[in-house]
């Protein structure tokens, strides 16, 4: 990176689709590292000792709490790039594979972490959603493979959740109920896109999937937010995502990479019609097979689905089932 280089965070408008693209330089910064050092290892800089999990700020972010003026352009809008970025560091455990390998009460404390977190920056002005997800896998673009994932708090709602929320609305409006609460009713009326049920969560692979082996997971209990969940249903989520990361995990010969997403409400605001979910994005078609998001999907916005989403549920089913017996 050139020594002059100067800083650039800002929030971008996209006119043409009506969102905001997030765009930073402030990864070219990073010093170089060699490969065997870890960041989230017990012992580094940032860690210390004597924990079980953490929550650190991310020290090279896509939005910031005291970001830059944004430039300043004749006809495109800008705006800053004001929020925060966090990585979760799930357990001390450098090699181990995925979070389905640690214990659920382990994984429900990821969870908590999470959820205070959620409480605490929620009552920021700025903090308008909180979006927690995890990428697994080099297929995905992860380099650091201790396990971990990411909080993003931004000052929109992003797309996808707008979407949702448009549609949801819509929904409640005219028919007087909550849209996910109806899918949910029919995935388990329905049976053959079911995938597995706790006593609090139930999940499927979905009858319009999009990914290859989509796992949405929702709670039984109609709820907009992940600080709006007991204790008890944390935990039985945590049971919930163990079995189902670990089906996804021996679905085939390599563990299959994927992407997790919490979708819920924007922080502030009544969206009673909503209900929050969890959605996992497997992108293996096949073995060895990577589903990619190419002309139709990235150029269209449209998704095309290589197989039937009926027979993949039933080979993820048997693989989870496997995973439940061992519980």
């Amino acid at each position: 990176m050139n020594k002059d280089a100067k800083l650039v965070m800002e929030l971008r408008w996209d006119p043409t689709l009506g969102e905001w693209v997030m765009v930073s330089n402030i990864r070219s910064f990073r010093p170089w590292q060699p490969t065997s050092f870890c960041p989230f290892c017990p012992g580094a800089p940032e860690t210390g000792y004597g924990w079980k999990a953490l929550i650190l700020e991310n020290r090279y972010p896509m939005l910031s709490y005291s970001p830059p003026e944004p430039q300043k352009h004749r006809f495109y809008k800008t705006s800053k790039s004001l929020g925060r970025c966090f990585v979760v560091v799930e357990t001390p455990q450098h090699d181990l594979e995925d979070i389905c390998d640690l214990p659920v009460e382990d994984i429900a404390y990821v969870i908590n972490m999470v959820k205070e977190k959620q409480e605490e920056i929620s009552k920021e002005d700025y903090a308008v959603y909180f979006l927690w997800f995890r990428n697994k896998g080099k297929e995905i673009g992860v380099s650091l493979t201790h396990p971990h994932s990411q909080i993003y708090v931004t000052p929109f709602i992003p797309t996808r959740i707008e979407r949702e929320l448009k549609n949801a609305e819509e929904f409640w409006n005219e028919n007087k109920e909550c849209l996910f609460c109806k899918i949910m009713e029919v995935e388990v009326e329905d049976r053959v896109r079911l995938l597995y049920a706790t006593e609090n969560w139930v999940s499927f692979l979905p009858f319009y999937a999009h990914w290859p082996f989509e796992i949405h997971t929702y709670p039984k209990r109609h709820v907009q937010l992940l600080t709006q969940l007991t204790e008890i249903e944390i935990h039985d989520l945590a049971k919930m995502l163990k079995i189902v990361l670990c089906g996804l995990k021996i679905l085939f010969s390599k563990p299959s990479p994927y992407i997790m997403v919490l979708h819920q409400a924007p922080l502030k605001g009544d969206y009673r019609y909503y209900h929050m979910h969890i959605e996992i994005y497997g992108i293996l078609r096949d073995e060895g097979k990577l589903k990619y998001a190419a002309g139709v999907e990235t150029g269209g916005g449209n998704f095309t689905y290589d197989a039937v989403p009926e027979e993949n549920a039933s080979r993820l089913r048997e693989k989870i089932l496997q995973c439940s017996l061992q519980q």
